[in-house]
């Protein structure tokens, strides 16, 4: 453990945890996982399809379990889903201590559905029920987008004791549905007669991307003879508005006489998790999603060059709950007729995108694994 990384100051001082947006073999069967565990301080993990195309396409290290697929006559639907079950269960593995020691607060490895049926309810519904059954670790979340035909899911599966991460959440009222969700979820669950103490959530909610979408938004105003000084300060700050506000959202929720009764029989808070997380401007710091969204109860996702970032040179402080009235004022702003960015319009086209972005990746990761079984089963 290094003792001065801001890691172990922003989990033990300001009661947010830090988890990683990376999973492959590698980092597994190497044990670099269970040390970044012991060094920078990640307590948990999530992975997407994009995630695992990264991992598994071109990658030797799953070869000899494609072949031994092949030779077992499996699909190569089939095939992908062993290669991604085997290293979800071995990271939630990796992880049990951290789970056991936080008692069931951090340790978690997500998984997603799979994003082709972001808009089938009742088939998101079956297979996170069978994701969870057959990668049968208490420390696995199954990540369901949070759409409009997820969300019914979401509620589902709670009442079911599954745990979930509800993923690409970009707008402040999408998130409210998503914590209500989650609610109507445990009240089934205790009705009938489920331990809610063994249920976690996480609420994943999105914002490098909100800022890339709205700054190019700005530029073209800019560039169409705009106010330049007005567009200017609008930049780079819309995505942690709309989180700063999210969050107390989360805890006018969360302290509601509704929630306060499933806390009564040992329910856990849904944490907003703050994700998309890398800088994507190389003219913001690169740890400009993490200094200024620590606060408590809350998860930051990060990836690897945004964690070593972060334990470089992160200055944690409790920033959430600044400047609250600015970032209202500046979110009313958008509105303005010299700005005139729709920010409604602007989440539902990142939900879009956001699931496109899952489903190009799953096809070509298919794509390619259909490719090398081709290729391996000539050999």
């Amino acid at each position: 453990m290094v003792a001065s990384n801001p890691i172990f100051e922003i989990e033990n001082t300001y009661g947010q945890s830090i988890w990683m947006d990376n999973l492959s073999r590698n980092i597994i069967e190497s044990g670099e996982l269970k040390a970044m565990i012991a060094e920078t301080g990640i307590v948990g993990i999530t992975s997407n399809p994009a995630i695992f195309e990264k991992a598994i396409a071109g990658n030797q290290i799953y070869d000899q379990d494609i072949a031994n697929g092949i030779e077992a006559g499996k699909s190569v639907d089939k095939i992908y889903e062993d290669l991604v079950f085997a290293d979800i269960q071995n990271a939630c593995d990796v992880f049990l201590p951290v789970y056991a020691k936080s008692n069931g607060l951090d340790g978690y490895v997500s998984i997603e559905v799979p994003p082709t049926i972001a808009s089938d309810t009742a088939t998101t519904i079956a297979e996170a029920k069978r994701y969870y059954a057959a990668i049968n670790r208490p420390n696995v979340m199954i990540k369901i987008p949070g759409t409009p035909e997820g969300l019914p899911a979401v509620e589902a599966v709670i009442a079911e004791g599954i745990n979930v991460n509800v993923t690409l959440l970009f707008s402040v009222d999408a998130y409210v549905d998503t914590a209500w969700a989650y609610i109507r979820g445990l009240e089934k669950l205790a009705a009938s007669g489920g331990d809610l103490s063994r249920v976690a959530s996480v609420a994943s909610f999105f914002l490098s991307r909100i800022d890339s979408n709205i700054d190019n938004r700005l530029d073209a105003k800019m560039q169409a003879g705009g106010n330049v000084a007005k567009l200017t300060g609008l930049k780079g700050k819309v995505a942690i508005a709309n989180a700063k506000i999210a969050y107390q959202k989360f805890k006018e929720i969360f302290n509601s006489e509704q929630w306060q009764a499933l806390a009564d029989q040992g329910a856990s808070v849904q944490r907003l998790l703050w994700a998309s997380t890398s800088t994507k401007n190389p003219e913001y710091s690169d740890v400009m999603y993490v200094d200024e969204l620590v606060g408590e109860h809350t998860v930051n996702t990060l990836p690897p060059n945004t964690i070593e970032a972060c334990a470089d040179h992160c200055d944690p402080f409790n920033r959430i709950e600044s400047d609250l009235d600015q970032a209202q004022q500046l979110l009313a702003s958008l509105a303005d007729e010299d700005v005139d960015i729709d920010l409604a319009a602007v989440m539902d086209e990142l939900l879009a995108e956001g699931i496109d972005k899952f489903v190009k990746p799953f096809g070509s990761l298919m794509a390619s694994l259909e490719a090398k079984v081709q290729q391996l089963a000539k050999v």
